[in-house]
């Protein structure tokens, strides 16, 4: 496969693993929304072939992001041509969340070795082991359903306290077509380290790797990593990628010691929407 099939195929499963709260196809392009969770679940992407003047696509879906109340976003990859980057910049929109997209041969994995690892069945659990044990008392528990307890916990992590996106978010997650394994780590009962990896066509997607404040840079993220990958190699995935915000440096350091390696940048085009004079 070529880079440019690959990056089709990343972007992709990438769409795959993120559903959005609502999605639009139009001409081609993908618009979605989501109240603004993220910019990735909240943005215009071209997904096929166009018919209609790019310039008329731009004004329908700026039009549409006035309507949600949130601002115009269009998620610009190496796969668009860059007259399209430069006609949005030429229309006010300024470039935010440049991102990094990391990917590795799973045969190339460095992963933080666990002690040991005990298998409990409590239900569906599609061979995961419960819980595994690494250093320094570090237990990572997996699961291989999304519940409503561990989005709740991930919504303290991450710092999401609008009630809208409190509301909106789970069904999003539960949305997820794909198999998942969901990873945390708890002290007293209490999440304070999230992931979750998400199976497709052969890949592992990282995704929602969170640590509380107070207990980085103790390997925990590390140890969850490597847990959802190495299960997930178990499980027949040979290829793994990832989105890294560009300017994380410990985030970029722990991924390329784990074997990642840097595959394409992408960012959004961003503009605020003016509500019409009423």
């Amino acid at each position: 496969m070529n880079r440019e099939a690959y990056m089709k195929l990343i972007e992709e499963i990438s769409l795959n693993a993120w559903p959005s709260h609502k999605i639009e196809l139009y001409d081609g392009w993908l618009i979605r929304f989501s109240h603004n969770y993220t910019h990735r679940t909240n943005s215009v992407e071209q997904v096929g072939v166009s018919s209609i003047p790019v310039e008329e696509k731009i004004a329908y879906c700026e039009a549409m992001y006035t309507n949600y109340h949130t601002p115009a976003i269009f998620k610009i990859n190496p796969l668009l041509p860059p007259s399209f980057d430069k006609l949005l910049e030429e229309r006010g929109y300024e470039i935010q969340h440049t991102t990094d997209v990391m990917t590795m041969e799973l045969k190339n994995l460095h992963p933080y070795l666990p002690v040991s690892a005990e298998y409990e069945y409590y239900g569906r659990n599609s061979g995961l082991p419960s819980s595994i044990y690494y250093p320094n008392d570090a237990i990572v528990q997996l699961r291989d359903r999304i519940t409503d307890e561990w989005i709740t916990a991930l919504f303290r992590l991450n710092g999401t306290t609008n009630p809208t996106l409190r509301r909106i978010v789970p069904s999003m997650f539960k949305a997820i077509p794909k198999e998942t394994i969901v990873a945390q780590v708890e002290i007293d009962g209490r999440m304070i380290a999230s992931g979750l990896g998400i199976l497709d066509r052969g890949h592992i997607g990282l995704y929602a790797i969170y640590v509380d404040a107070s207990c980085r840079r103790k390997g925990l993220a590390r140890a969850i990593a490597s847990s959802i990958l190495t299960e997930a190699k178990k499980k027949g995935a040979d290829k793994a990628y990832l989105q890294v915000v560009k300017g994380n440096t410990y985030a970029k350091h722990l991924y390329t010691s784990l074997g990642f390696q840097d595959f394409y940048t992408y960012w959004f085009r961003v503009k605020e929407m003016r509500e019409p004079d009423t």
